[in-house]
């Protein structure tokens, strides 16, 4: 078994690796991780308990998924939070949240109490930043989406050229565009 210790300085990349032989791996991995995903999911949804099943489901699948993950594709954080935005969207669909890989990992679900629900909280408050979607709801919506698959996702100028079906080169005006209008905005509402 990993010791805490020397899982703090492994990078997430080594931590997803290292988790199938060593499970406080992934735990190292869950805990840097799992305030900056509720924060995000929180955000989304706008409720603690939702995204909290959310948040659940999301590292499940990625534990399940730990051996896919290809650090040469991206970040380890962009990774989780491309499942976590899966998930969210099958659960708005679904009406409900998907927890099969909760069940397939023979985790049991769990009924919030107020204080684990105040705990969300914290976690949301402590560790997330402001929803990023909102300091860009007007950019026009080529460089909104850029930026934050960049910027918020993590995500390289490859990944997100294929998805968009655009040249990096492209992919790199939307974001310096973005970045220039934000420094803009930001710049005039000084004091």
């Amino acid at each position: 078994m990993g010791r805490p210790g020397r899982d703090e300085g492994r990078s997430d990349a080594e931590l997803l690796v290292a988790c199938a032989d060593e499970p406080e791996a992934f735990a190292t991995f869950y805990r840097r991780h799992v305030g900056a995903l509720l924060g995000y999911l929180h955000a989304r949804t706008g409720r603690a308990e939702l995204a909290a099943d959310v948040c659940a489901e999301t590292f499940a699948r990625a534990l399940e998924r730990h051996a896919q993950f290809d650090a040469a594709r991206g970040p380890a954080r962009g990774w989780l939070f491309m499942i976590g935005s899966g998930v969210l969207i099958d659960s708005f669909r679904r009406g409900q949240v998907e927890d099969r890989a909760r069940r397939r990992l023979g985790i049991p679900p769990r009924e919030l109490t107020d204080r684990d629900l105040e705990r969300i909280e914290e976690l949301i408050d402590a560790r997330s930043a402001p929803d990023p979607s909102a300091l860009v709801a007007d950019l026009p919506p080529e460089q909104r989406e850029a930026l934050l698959a960049r910027i918020v996702e993590e995500r390289s100028y490859a990944e997100i050229a294929a998805q968009l079906e655009v040249s990096q080169a492209v992919v790199r005006q939307r974001v310096s565009r973005g970045l220039s209008a934000l420094r803009a905005r930001m710049g005039s509402e000084g004091p």
